[in-house]
């Protein structure tokens, strides 16, 4: 933050402290937050352990500006209650490294939908123009307070699935496809029964999944899958049009080449179409040899389907 031009008028600190009384007021910060047991601080480690790869609690206090002592009782509550494990950093013995379990994450879910269902009804009173305001106006905040070494930095990270990613990964399939490809819904619905079978024959042991997020955000997925005991399928790769252009796309494709050679398997392989320069592109780049093509008519386009493979061991 720059420094202040000058001494800050009275009358300007009376109008920050009586904008701060309003907001939270009218966002409930003041009542039980999100009417759960949690305090607002206890949501928000919840919320960063949620959404980041392992941190230490040294990174967790130092990014939220907490006292180490009341954030060490906090992740004692939650390890206490089963929502949290730790692990020894690889880095730093004497540190940890923080993740939610299963049951930390069901305690999360809940919490961060009425978060986002209470943030929609307040933007839902407005009119469409009026949000668009807002919006600009709490950037505008944002942008001014925030240093800006912190301001240039985005938190991205990769994670498991959990409940409610899949019909994103849908959803997104279905709306890019046919805003920058022209497909019919027809295509949607091949991915909605991809995701159906992963999710009724996931296997752990030999499949994967990633979802990749910014600053908390869902923006990109990618899916390995059992076709035999020696081959693999790389499937649902996709990115938002906004996290473009960040090499995340070749960092899940790198992720899924890890994880099948960890596991043994000789041969990674996947199904895409010629038009995907990007993604071929990737493909290309990390070693895929392209095998067969295949000239169809789908999803309301003329398309050549191809397959592609990675030797992976001999």
């Amino acid at each position: 933050m720059n420094a202040p031009a000058g001494p800050v008028a009275p009358a300007q600190v009376k109008a920050l402290r009586g904008f701060n009384r309003f907001y939270t007021q009218r966002i409930g910060v003041l009542d039980p937050y999100l009417g759960g047991e949690l305090s607002l601080t206890e949501v928000r480690v919840l919320y960063e352990l949620a959404h980041r790869d392992q941190p230490t609690a040294t990174e967790l206090g130092r990014d939220l500006t907490l006292d180490t002592g009341y954030l060490s009782r906090i992740l004692r509550r939650f390890e206490a209650r089963g929502w949290l494990a730790r692990t020894p950093s690889p880095a730093d013995a004497r540190q940890s490294l923080l993740k939610l379990t299963g049951a930390g994450h069901a305690a999360f879910a809940p919490l961060q939908q009425k978060s986002r269902d209470e943030a929609a009804d307040l933007l839902a009173t407005l009119p469409a123009p009026a949000r668009e305001k807002l919006i600009a106006a709490m950037g505008t905040v944002q942008q001014l307070l925030e240093p800006p070494s912190k301001a240039a930095t985005r938190t991205v990270v990769l994670r498991d699935p959990q409940p409610g990613d899949m019909g994103w990964v849908v959803m997104q399939h279905g709306e890019i496809y046919a805003r920058e490809y022209g497909f019919t819904p027809e295509f949607e619905g091949l991915v909605a029964g991809i995701a159906a079978k992963y999710i009724e024959h996931f296997d752990p042991a030999w499949e994967k999944g990633w979802i990749a997020e910014i600053d908390g955000e869902r923006i990109g997925s990618v899916f390995v899958v059992r076709r035999s005991a020696t081959v693999a399928q790389l499937r649902l790769l996709i990115l938002t049009p906004a996290a473009r252009g960040h090499g995340l796309g070749a960092r899940l494709t790198d992720e899924c080449i890890a994880f099948a050679r960890g596991k043994g398997y000789r041969k990674l392989v996947l199904w895409t179409q010629s038009d995907l320069l990007a993604a071929r592109a990737i493909y290309k780049s990390r070693g895929f040899r392209h095998v067969k093509s295949e000239p169809h008519d789908a999803y309301g386009q003329k398309l050549v389907a191809e397959t592609w493979e990675l030797r992976l061991s001999t």
